[in-house]
């Protein structure tokens, strides 16, 4: 039995600011010499990322309630504790706001048909989890079995799809919404470390929901699910990590994580590609998790694509940066907005993450073009 992604909504957090803007500001309040400025000036011009959207809103505000960057030019170093805490009260928020937004824009069915709900965050914590809040703010019947899937990165929009295709072939009826948020910025870390460097460069705040079921959208466009692939690359587990510190999450991606995905990447797809007597040739969409600029190009140059075929992961990357685990469903918002894309031609999704995971998905477009 098949399995389908019946829509896809996105939702951000209202501030957003450029990135030549925070590159300013990082120079400013982050660098402690002229060599690391000269370093986060490189990593902020060469990232590909037009702006980003937080839930911090220090520049705007006039008053004395900032976060991190004080009025006077001095950084605060916020706890654990306090991050999570502002986590905890914005994520709440988005949460309902996106699984509401995703019910009401399903054409197909109405909240009262939600048998499952899939949460997916890895920016922090709170209990009752965020399926509880969805279902009380919503009106949800208490019923509805919910899940939680946390501190797994970048690819957890993957597990979490795999998990609700389970839920639909099992029981025709069941209609899953997922909901992947991440709040990315309120892990900014006092470093001039180049690896910390280039994560605070990255890395934003969005949630993006889906809902999937056994039947394809009748009124308007999708995508069947055709399969998954999962690989883990030799000895690169330091290399992209995510750790809990006295002062937040500490993010870690390394310069090598580029070059560690384009030499493992072509062993993780080959496999699921053979399933379907496919070859990377005949892949004429790329849905590509954006974790950086640098990612996409070597990508691009590995497999010879055309610009065309990476045009929603540059889009995404450029107006929203790396939102994590969130990021995969803007990228797949992206491709459902494209009336040229017919549906017989194979997107190939994928996303990385700790481990370094290699998440892959071969999907199909169904419904109205």
């Amino acid at each position: 039995m098949s399995a389908y992604i019946q829509n896809i909504s996105t939702a951000v957090p209202q501030h957003y600011f450029e990135q030549d803007f925070l590159r300013e500001r990082m120079k400013e309040h982050i660098s402690t010499s002229k060599n690391s400025e000269r370093i986060i000036h490189r990593i902020y011009s060469k990232s590909g990322i037009k702006k980003r959207h937080t839930v911090i809103d220090d520049f705007n505000t006039n008053g004395s309630a900032r976060f991190f960057f004080k009025k006077d030019g001095s950084l605060n170093t916020p706890s654990t504790g306090s991050r999570n805490e502002v986590y905890a009260r914005k994520a709440k928020q988005l949460f309902v706001k996106t699984a509401r937004k995703t019910i009401r824009e399903n054409n197909d069915i109405s909240k009262a048909d939600i048998t499952h709900i899939i949460t997916v965050s890895c920016t922090g914590f709170f209990a009752p989890e965020p399926g509880f809040e969805i279902i009380q703010q919503l009106e949800l019947d208490d019923s509805t079995k919910r899940f939680h899937l946390g501190f797994m990165g970048c690819f957890a929009a993957f597990p979490a799809m795999k998990m609700a295709r389970s839920f639909c072939t099992s029981n025709p009826d069941a209609r899953v919404l997922v909901v992947c948020l991440e709040l990315c910025t309120l892990h900014l870390q006092d470093s001039d470390n180049t690896d910390q460097l280039i994560s605070a460069s990255v890395f934003a705040d969005g949630a993006g929901g889906m809902i999937i079921g056994s039947k394809p959208p009748s009124k308007s466009a999708g995508f069947e699910i055709k399969q998954f692939a999962t690989a883990i690359a030799d000895e690169s587990q330091d290399d992209m990590s995510w750790t809990i510190g006295d002062t937040g999450f500490e993010m870690v991606l390394s310069t090598y994580v580029p070059e560690i995905i384009e030499s493992n990447l072509t062993e993780a797809i080959q496999p699921m590609l053979d399933d379907y007597n496919l070859s990377t040739k005949q892949i004429a969409h790329w849905a590509v998790h954006p974790g950086g600029r640098a990612i996409l190009d070597k990508i691009q140059q590995s497999f010879t694509l055309e610009d065309k075929q990476l045009a929603a992961p540059r889009t995404i990357l450029a107006e929203y940066g790396n939102m994590s685990s969130a990021t995969i469903l803007f990228v797949l918002a992206e491709l459902l907005k494209n009336e040229n894309i017919t549906k017989t031609e194979p997107i190939l999704s994928m996303a990385f993450g700790p481990g370094l995971t290699i998440e892959s998905g071969l999907l199909t477009k169904v419904g109205p073009a």
